[in-house]
């Protein structure tokens, strides 16, 4: 008898992961039994769902119809495990979240490592990236994201905290170079700054009306990675916008000074996000709700005032 279900999972990891390569690695099984499967299915379909040359694999119309099919059915399968799960009072199964890179390191995963141990039949599928995701697209169950969010529709939010933002910078730096008194002192002054999703770089200042407003820097140093960016900072590099939750230790400490007090202080949402679906299946629920209970029971963490 036929198996209608047979490369259906071979496929989608194939197409979420661009490669037979990376898709048997994701899945335990080899390269070659990825391709015969995805081969099979489409014998079995009549139709072409991946162009294959020697330097990529892309989706075709009829593939890119068919991994909305494969993606709709097996969370609705996922579902019914979930049913189960709850019902045992044991949530169990596989779940890809991305998390922004510094700060889910170090106030998520901590997490997450406790639920690991909480509940051994979960798997959770980790990334870490300061990108906008297509969770839908990509394959993925939960994010936290931390700044404005642009389309939502198919997406739940849950607001977990405010990120507030300080210019600040090594007590040394500072004395070098001399403090910012404006925002127009800024292009005196060595800028360094992390990810960035477009050329132009604005830190968020407040005008003299107390509204905030974006301010065009010049990029002195480009660090993609924030704990290294503080590290830079903090070696005396020159200046950043930081987080409170990074850079509220330093402070403290006086390891860090800030600048244009009063003019600094932008506010970024943080929130979690998943796919939009009838029930919210027993695996995920515990993440969010375990999210959540730690951001609430340690808010100075996230949101330094």
């Amino acid at each position: 008898m036929e198996n209608r279900f047979d490369g259906i999972a071979e496929f989608v990891a194939v197409a979420r992961l661009g490669s037979f390569t990376a898709a048997a690695a994701d899945i335990g099984v080899t390269k070659s039994a990825v391709a015969r499967a995805v081969s099979r299915l489409e014998v079995r379909l009549g139709a072409k769902l991946l162009h294959r040359t020697t330097r990529r694999l892309t989706l075709t119309s009829d593939g890119e119809a068919w991994l909305a099919h494969c993606i709709a059915a097996m969370a609705e399968l996922d579902r019914g495990e979930d049913d189960l799960g709850v019902a045992q009072h044991a949530p169990s199964g596989r779940i890809r979240i991305d998390l922004p890179s510094a700060f889910g390191r170090l106030y998520i995963m901590p997490v997450l490592l406790g639920l690991m141990d909480r509940f051994p039949e979960l798997m959770l599928n980790v990334s870490f990236t300061d990108r906008i995701v297509d969770l839908i697209g990509e394959g993925i169950d939960l994010v936290v994201r931390i700044g404005a969010l642009e389309d939502t529709q198919d997406l739940v939010t849950r607001p977990i905290g405010v990120q507030r933002l300080v210019i600040c910078g090594a007590p040394a730096y500072l004395a070098a170079h001399g403090k910012p008194v404006t925002a127009a002192d800024l292009a005196d002054h060595h800028c360094i700054v992390g990810w960035r999703p477009e050329h132009n770089v604005a830190w968020l200042l407040k005008d003299e009306n107390g509204a905030t407003v974006h301010h065009l820097v010049q990029v002195k140093h480009e660090i993609r990675d924030y704990e290294m960016l503080l590290a830079a900072v903090r070696a005396g590099s020159g200046l950043a916008q930081l987080p409170l939750w990074l850079a509220g230790d330093d402070l403290r400490r006086g390891r860090l000074v800030t600048a244009l007090d009063g003019m600094s202080g932008g506010e970024e949402p943080i929130n979690i996000l998943w796919p939009r679906t009838r029930t919210v299946p027993a695996k995920l629920r515990v993440v969010i709700d375990e999210i959540v209970k730690h951001v609430s029971a340690e808010p100075a963490k996230v949101v330094v005032n």
